[in-house]
């Protein structure tokens, strides 16, 4: 028996109607659940119980097994004085609190509901499902819940992306300036650079950034060699010679540090190269003094397009390394890579901004959201194939945040979904 389904019944109140008695035959009358901690100690604060006549205020302590009390050494743990009720699913040993008074123990395995424990065990234990756990009943969630619940997921994603940018923060002394340098850094490495990229810019002074943005050759120059592009010094070209010779000086200049990894090529389409990414990353900082706040209080979608869709420099129009011409093509930022920048760092950007001044953010970035187009992966077809097709970037970004963290993991019991299976005529 896992804790996660005590903490349902507990939470909702799924004890039979009968009378409640503990080990020692006390009578229970259970008053207020108290309030689920999702942190150390005890597991639900501030329950009123009523035990044998007399009501009790405090915390509620739940295990498989009331001897696992001992196996956690909470008889040691001062956290745990104040437990006025111990439930279990099985009460195989009595237990006692540091100063030896002994905790009352509900044993709710007489008092679940049959119907109740098999629909768990149908959907837990007994599930032969090739994807999630509810996959052939998620169609009968009521449509109300499920939105409200997808809602709520795109917040976690952000506030657990928003962890990145916190560090960033700490670590740049509050300079959202850099920290948004740092976060389109990691979005235009993409997948296989991304963390490359990232690590990168984080040990490039963006002050030498700002002062570069008026010369797009010193800038382009900075970038490339900074992202590890300037290595090849057997390279004839006269564009390559003409950065590495301009890097040099700046890196005597700024007193910059020596490159020595190379970011990856193998395996990339030629418009994610780094060689491509890193020249529309030069074009969209030159001469943009102001691309922090023009991003960050946008208000319309095509605001960032308009800011975002940026190309190469010349060079890299015939180009995808250096001294191997191509074809000539204009490698502008296509709509679909603008949107994981939207998705990947310009969203949990504003929403950390906003919360930092104390603007009202949730309504307008859901609505933002909605208006980007869906995310298009195995996980966002899966769903689409069990009855919840998603239509927008909202609705892919909470997909992505309950498969990962809820679906993966089990934890139907803490999900909105999972919550209804169970209560379902109940």
């Amino acid at each position: 028996m896992r804790e996660d389904l005590l903490y349902f019944i507990w939470k909702h109140n799924k004890l039979s109607a009968k009378p409640l008695y503990t080990g020692n035959n006390e009578t229970v009358s259970i008053k207020s659940t108290g309030f689920q901690n999702m942190l150390a100690g005890p597991d639900f604060f501030n329950a009123q119980v009523e035990i044998d006549g007399q009501l009790w205020a405090g915390n509620v302590e739940m295990h498989p097994k009331s001897s696992d009390w001992y196996v956690h050494h909470h008889e040691t743990d001062e956290n745990y004085n104040n437990v006025i009720l111990h439930v279990v699913w099985e009460d195989d040993i009595a237990v006692f609190r540091k100063d030896g008074s002994r905790i009352p123990t509900l044993e709710v395995m007489r008092y679940v509901p049959t119907e109740l424990l098999g629909r768990y065990r149908n959907l837990i234990e007994n599930s032969r499902s090739t994807f999630v756990n509810c996959e052939k009943d998620l169609k009968d969630v009521d449509a109300f819940i499920l939105e409200n619940w997808l809602q709520r997921l795109f917040i976690e994603r952000l506030e657990n992306k928003s962890k990145l940018i916190l560090q960033l923060l700490e670590t740049s002394k509050n300079d959202w300036e850099a920290v948004l340098f740092m976060v389109l850094a990691k979005s235009f490495g993409s997948k296989v650079n991304g963390t490359y990229f990232l690590d990168r810019a984080k040990q490039l002074d963006f002050s030498v950034v700002r002062k570069t943005t008026n010369e797009p050759l010193q800038l382009e120059a900075l970038l490339f060699g900074h992202f590890g592009l300037l290595h090849a010094d057997d390279c004839t070209d006269s564009y390559y010679r003409e950065l590495n010779k301009e890097y040099g000086y700046l890196k005597q200049k700024f007193d910059l540090e020596n490159t020595f990894t190379k970011p990856e090529f193998y395996g990339l389409r030629p418009l994610n190269f780094p060689t491509i990414r890193v020249s529309q990353l030069t074009s969209l900082y030159s001469g943009n003094h102001n691309l922090f706040s023009n991003l960050i209080n946008f208000t319309t979608l095509e605001d960032i397009y308009q800011t975002l869709e940026v190309s190469t420099g010349r060079y890299w129009e015939e180009h995808y390394t250096f001294g191997k011409p191509s074809k000539k093509r204009d490698k502008k930022l296509s709509r679909n890579f603008i949107d994981l920048i939207i998705i990947n760092a310009l969203m949990p950007l504003k929403f950390c901004y906003s919360k930092y001044v104390g603007r009202q953010w949730d309504e307008e970035l859901i609505g933002l959201m909605s208006h980007v187009a869906a995310e298009k992966n195995s996980v966002i077809q899966n769903f689409g194939k069990i009855g919840s097709k998603a239509t927008n970037a909202m609705e892919t970004q909470a997909q992505l945040e309950l498969y990962n963290n809820y679906c993966t993991k089990n934890k139907c019991m803490q999900c909105a979904i999972g919550a209804q299976l169970l209560n379902r005529n109940l």
